[in-house]
């Protein structure tokens, strides 16, 4: 998709041979957020998400020909609402390209899909100290949720839930076996 904002970078959908691409944005984005010591992911689990299993898919913004930001998105649902959402787990813009409208033309591309999907809007999380990303995100109508704390799961926690209780099977596993 090109934007009709700039007519010097497009967007576009991320495809395998993007895959070392993807990985170096997404350790990037890591490194910006102070989160590398979390990054467990590789070019391999990423290949599985996005080209194998499909549950997220990835969109690269190229300024004049180069790489320059991806986002990373995948659909959620809403019961009170009825419909399908758009959950943006990533968007990311190298620091050099900050500030040309790229930010701005994912978050174009996604509210089209959103409404050419029938869904009923985008979310995504920013963490509490980046404020350019905040302003950003309310200048162009964004709101934060207050109420609401994101809460994880995941390692031991998770293990050990997980094994709890007699009644820990795979449901879709004993379903598949009918």
């Amino acid at each position: 998709m090109s934007t009709d904002e700039c007519s010097n970078f497009n967007v576009r959908l991320a495809d395998e041979a993007d895959l070392r691409l993807v990985f170096e944005l997404v350790k990037e984005l890591a490194s910006y957020e102070n989160l590398l010591t979390e990054l467990n992911a590789t070019e391999e689990s990423l290949r599985d998400a996005i080209f194998v299993r499909k549950i997220v898919e990835v969109i690269i913004a190229e300024y004049e020909g180069t790489p320059a930001g991806y986002a990373m998105y995948y659909y959620n649902f809403s019961s009170f609402i009825g419909k399908p959402g758009i959950f943006l787990e990533d968007i990311y813009v190298k620091p050099e390209f900050r500030g040309k409208g790229i930010g701005r033309a994912f978050l174009v591309y996604l509210s089209r899909l959103a409404q050419n999907s029938r869904c009923w809007g985008l979310e995504w999380a920013c963490l509490n100290w980046n404020k350019p990303s905040i302003d950003f995100y309310e200048s162009i109508g964004a709101q934060h949720r207050e109420e609401w704390r994101v809460y994880r799961l995941k390692g031991n926690a998770l293990n050990r839930l997980a094994e709890s209780g007699s009644f820990a099977k795979d449901i879709r596993k004993e379903k598949n076996k009918e």
